[in-house]
């Protein structure tokens, strides 16, 4: 199967000595009511090189936002992170005290949130917001931290931003939110950095903007970068590998060139027919039937058997881990050859 996407902009090929500055280990997520136990992250395991970007794709409530959280410790009651292990650096980030996880957060990995209206503080100044970030090392002085943080605006492309320092939230527009999230983000100069659905709250002019922004920076700061989407346009145009998700596993996972030419599991490739391409304008697109499955009741098996197209009996049992399908590929599909089908 091949789809017509926008050529990535990023490297073709995934470097193979790239130093590795995360791993994920069989990570395990659950959320606690007294009803019903919900598994939302299901032995997620994936790494991320220095420099390298790594995009994690799947519909909403598939485990993408809470895999993210998770690497700073961010899950919030009733979650709770079960199992598995988090390699930041040759640190495991699960056993660090809060001490030294707060060396870690912002400083070393720091994260833009999905929403930004709701992540800022609607009563405090940007100002406030951004140095609030920059005092945490406390090695500078209130007036060197607030021209750090007209800097940091400038950088991200916020004009008059000694007038706009002064204003609150309410008074930005959603792209310029969405611009002084980054720039708090950015403050401290993170090694890696978790972006969550960086471009949800804006139109699209705006989106391409803020991509194009996260990519500048990356390239400026030599950051790795976690972007957690929805969109596989996004993904082709910023990624240089993809995890796709789906009811807490990855269904997939391989170098974004590779995944737009040859996809292996029918949850991507039920993905990538149902958005729309120039060159498939004409076409009627084809959703993946059927709802994603209720996390607290999954079904046995191939939790995508039921809105497969290609499911069989042998779908509706066992346990369907990841395999090699390719050179850097992985599916967790136990079926071959399924271009003959489409």
């Amino acid at each position: 199967m091949s789809t017509e996407y926008p050529q990535t902009q990023r490297s073709q090929t995934i470097i193979n000595n790239q130093r590795e500055l995360l791993k994920v280990e069989n990570l395990q997520v659950k959320f606690f009511t007294r009803q019903f136990t919900i598994t939302a992250v299901d032995g997620v395991s994936f790494s991320i090189g220095e420099r390298e970007t790594l995009g994690l794709v799947g519909e909403s409530g598939s485990g993408k936002s809470v895999t993210c959280r998770s690497i700073i410790r961010l899950v919030q009651r009733p979650g709770k992170i079960v199992g598995g292990s988090i390699t930041y650096d040759n640190q495991n980030i699960l056993e660090l005290s809060d001490r030294e996880l707060n060396n870690i957060r912002g400083k070393e990995i720091s994260m833009i949130f999905q929403d930004p209206m709701t992540a800022l503080n609607p009563v405090l100044r940007i100002r406030d917001q951004i140095i609030e970030t920059l005092e945490e090392d406390g090695q500078t002085s209130r007036q060197d931290n607030i021209q750090s943080a007209i800097t940091l605006m400038k950088m991200v492309g916020i004009p008059i931003p000694e007038r706009r320092l002064k204003e609150y939230p309410h008074q930005f527009s959603g792209g310029m939110r969405q611009r002084v999230m980054i720039a708090t983000a950015l403050s401290r100069k993170p090694r890696l950095l978790l972006a969550d659905e960086p471009t949800t709250a804006v139109d699209v002019t705006i989106q391409d903007q803020v991509l194009k922004l996260l990519l500048h920076l990356q390239h400026e700061f030599g950051m790795s970068l976690l972007l957690v989407t929805h969109d596989l346009g996004i993904v082709a145009q910023t990624c240089d590998r993809v995890a796709v998700m789906y009811a807490g596993r990855i269904m997939e996972m391989t170098d974004t060139v590779s995944l737009f030419k040859n996809p292996h599991h029918p949850y991507t490739m039920g993905l990538m027919n149902s958005v729309p391409t120039v060159k498939a304008a004409r076409h009627r697109l084809i959703p993946i039937p059927g709802m994603p499955p209720d996390m607290s009741n999954l079904p046995l098996g191939c939790r995508f058997h039921p809105r497969c197209r290609f499911a069989s009996v042998e779908c509706t049992s066992g346990d369907f881990q990841l395999r090699n399908v390719g050179k850097e590929h992985l599916s967790a599909c136990i079926k071959d050859d399924l271009d003959y089908l489409i």
